[in-house]
C-alpha cells in the first residue's frame, strides 16, 4: 500500500456478502436496517467490487464483518475469506477480523491465528448484535490476545439502525453500546488499541470522557452524515482529540462520496482534515511503519 498516493483512509467498512451469496446479517435484521438508512437501493458489493471502488477514488479501506453466531444463530462471513480477499488487493483494503466474544479461549486461539497466518489488522465487536456487554470478563482472553498481538479493537457504539422497528428491537439490547462499559477495557487492557466507532448517541459524552483519558481510544465517525454530528464532537475533534478522530463512513449504507461532501461543510480546521481523513489511521494502524 502506498500511504503517500492516498487521500484518505476510511476504517470502517463492512463486508456484507460472500463469494457464495451469504449475507453477514439474517434478512430480518438486514431488512431492518435498510429501512433505517433508507438503503434499499444499495446493492451488497463483493470485497472485490470494494476495491475497485476505493481505488477509483483514491482511498483505502477497513473491511470486516460481524460474528454474532452465538446470540442469533445466524453463520458469519468467513474471516478467512475477507482477510485473503483484502490481500488480493493490499493496495487498497485492509482486513479486520470478527470473532464473537463467547467464544473465550478458542475465540483468543483463533484471533492469534487470523493475525499470524492471514495478516489481520484488528477485530470488530458489534456488543448489541453478539449479546454481551464489551466489560463482560468472558470476553477477556480474546482482548488479551488481541492486545499481546499489537491488534486493534473496534466497538459499535451508540444506537444502531440494525433491529430497529422490528418487534423487540430484534433481541438487540441498546445498553451494550454505551462507550462507558469499554472504560473498563481500556483500563484492564491499558496497551490495546481501541476504536470507538460511531457518534455514540446517545451517550456521545461518554465517548469523549473516554477518549480523552484513555491515551489508545481512539474515535471513528461512521454511520452518520457529519452534518448530524452533535456540536460536542466537532469541537472535541478540532481540539482535544485532533490526533485520535478518525474518518469511517460505514460502507455502503453510507457511501464516502457522500460522507466527504458534508465534511467539507462541517467547520473542521484546515490542520485537522488531513490527521481525520488519514494520518490518525496511518499511525493507528501502523501503516507508515510506527504505532
Amino acid at each position: 500500500m502506498n500511504v503517500a498516493d492516498l487521500v484518505a483512509i476510511d476504517v470502517h467498512t463492512h463486508a456484507e456478502i460472500s463469494k457464495d451469496g451469504h449475507g453477514s446479517l439474517s434478512p430480518e435484521l438486514f431488512g431492518a436496517s435498510a429501512d433505517y438508512f433508507k438503503a434499499h437501493a444499495h446493492r451488497q458489493p463483493t470485497i472485490p467490487e470494494m476495491a475497485a471502488y476505493y481505488r477509483e477514488r483514491k482511498m483505502a479501506a477497513v473491511v470486516f464483518t460481524v460474528d454474532a453466531e452465538h446470540a442469533t444463530g445466524h453463520p458469519r462471513i468467513s474471516n478467512e475469506e475477507v482477510a485473503e480477499s483484502c490481500a488480493e488487493h493490499a493496495d487498497v483494503l485492509i482486513p479486520f477480523a470478527s470473532v464473537d466474544p463467547w467464544k473465550g479461549r478458542a475465540g483468543a486461539r483463533e484471533a492469534r491465528r487470523l493475525v499470524e497466518e492471514h495478516g489481520v489488522r484488528g477485530f470488530k465487536f458489534h456488543p448489541g448484535i453478539q449479546g454481551i456487554a464489551p466489560d463482560d470478563r468472558t470476553a477477556y482472553p480474546l482482548y488479551e490476545a488481541i492486545e499481546e498481538l499489537g491488534a486493534v479493537a473496534l466497538f459499535h457504539t451508540g444506537q444502531t439502525g440494525i433491529g430497529a422497528g422490528v418487534p423487540g428491537g430484534g433481541g438487540i439490547r441498546l445498553k451494550y453500546a454505551n462507550p462507558m462499559l469499554v472504560d473498563d477495557v481500556a483500563v484492564d487492557f491499558p496497551e490495546l488499541r481501541i476504536i470507538l466507532a460511531h457518534p455514540s448517541f446517545p451517550w456521545q459524552d461518554e465517548a469523549l470522557a473516554v477518549a480523552t483519558h484513555k491515551p489508545y481510544v481512539y474515535i471513528d465517525l461512521s454511520g452518520w452524515s457529519p452534518k448530524y454530528f452533535p456540536p460536542q464532537l466537532v469541537r472535541y475533534a478540532n481540539t482535544l482529540l485532533k490526533e485520535k478522530v478518525l474518518f469511517g463512513s460505514d460502507y455502503p449504507v453510507i457511501t464516502p462520496d457522500r460522507w466527504l461532501a458534508d465534511f467539507d461543510r462541517l467547520e473542521i480546521k484546515p490542520e485537522v482534515r488531513p490527521k481525520i481523513l488519514k494520518d490518525n489511521a496511518v499511525r493507528l494502524l501502523g501503516l507508515g511503519g510506527q504505532k
